[in-house]
């Protein structure tokens, strides 16, 4: 499961630094690094500690502002399982000029990202690669990134703590994705309003993008009461597969742990898979008929542009005129997108077989 491209400095630093001195603390607390990681502690940690007497400028500059602004009151929200066409959607509705939502340039670092914002730019400009480390996603400075990755900076509380610590990825996924912390809620909101801010006061529409957030529709909808979600589903065998891959690959790049292998992941992933869509059942009531969208995975990669047209049309966004030609150009340059392989090793992939076919059993009971 080695990665099949190597990460530059810049790469290393998107996917997993600048993240606050307080924040790896907590981490440390809650999960024991592995030696052999200890060069990535030392250069992730040093990010941050670099850039915190900056934080606490950006704070007091911008943070009277940013208590003051005001976020849209019905923001698209993507979820649905990792791997599930969740990236590519939002690159498309990304294309939509109206459309605030966080990006690369902000992710990497947001306590810094509007004081640091031109640096930021020609550091990352200059020293990412076209496309991620972790699979064949192109990307770049402005390339449109989820929201738990900034907020990854800010709390230890999300899904990417369990990313850092692989062999914690179950304990970190029970208590950071179903279920979430007042320091977590506070920081998501605070890193949702300086995704605004930080896009401009040309954009007049807030995306969000996460599929952790399929575990939480009730927080999602307690501060956003009129969000409109995009669900992506895709066969449960494919989505976990290739997030198992992911995972492996993140744990090479950031991880600060030795992750286990590919058999132990599957196992945890689909328990994963099954709590995370057995919440969002949980909480699909809560959303109004005409607020939910289900879209397969199937249907996006086929029909892309016919799948993005009828979001539009079904959630009444008025911006299509304004979006279309980009969101073409976008669907043409993933023309010629190919998808890595995904290959488990033998005895992974026959433990993946055997239980998902006993899911399946399970439901025709």
């Amino acid at each position: 499961m080695r990665m099949k491209r190597s990460a530059s400095l810049a790469d290393l630093l998107v996917a997993g630094g600048f993240v606050r001195p307080h924040v790896l603390w907590r981490g440390l607390q809650l999960g024991r690094p592995d030696w052999a990681c200890w060069p990535k502690i030392l250069l992730l940690s040093l990010s941050g500690v670099i850039v915190e007497p900056f934080a606490w400028l950006q704070s007091l500059l911008w943070g009277s502002q940013l208590r003051q602004l005001s976020l849209p009151p019905d923001p698209i929200v993507v979820i649905g399982h990792w791997r599930s066409g969740t990236t590519y959607l939002h690159q498309l509705l990304a294309c939509d000029p109206t459309m605030a939502t966080a990006r690369n340039s902000l992710t990497v670092a947001p306590q810094v990202a509007l004081l640091f914002r031109l640096p930021i730019r020609l550091i990352l400009g200059i020293g990412m690669t076209s496309v991620r480390p972790i699979d064949a996603v192109p990307w770049g400075i402005d390339e449109p990134q989820e929201d738990e990755l900034g907020v990854a900076r800010l709390s230890i509380d999300t899904n990417m703590a369990g990313m850092a610590f692989p062999r914690c990825y179950p304990f970190h996924f029970r208590r950071s994705v179903l279920s979430s912390s007042c320091r977590f809620e506070r920081q998501w909101l605070y890193f949702t309003r300086l995704t605004c801010l930080h896009e401009g006061p040309c954009k007049s529409q807030l995306l969000i993008k996460n599929s952790a957030h399929t575990a939480r529709v009730a927080l999602v909808l307690k501060h956003f009461p009129r969000a409109r979600f995009i669900l992506l589903q895709r066969d449960p065998q494919a989505s976990i597969r290739s997030l198992v891959q992911v995972k492996q690959r993140l744990a090479a790049l950031v991880g600060l742990q030795v992750p286990p292998e590919d058999g132990i992941q599957v196992d945890e992933t689909v328990h994963a898979h099954h709590q995370l869509l057995h919440a969002f059942e949980c909480d699909r009531d809560q959303i109004p008929a005409d607020q939910l969208l289900e879209l397969s995975y199937e249907d996006l990669v086929r029909h892309p542009l016919a799948s993005v047209e009828r979001i539009y049309r079904v959630f009444q966004l008025p911006s299509w005129a304004v979006a279309e030609a980009s969101i073409r150009k976008r669907v043409a340059q993933a023309a010629i997108y190919r998808a890595d392989p995904v290959l488990l090793s033998h005895h992974a992939e026959e433990s993946l077989q055997q239980q998902l076919a006993g899911v399946v059993a399970e439901v025709q009971d």
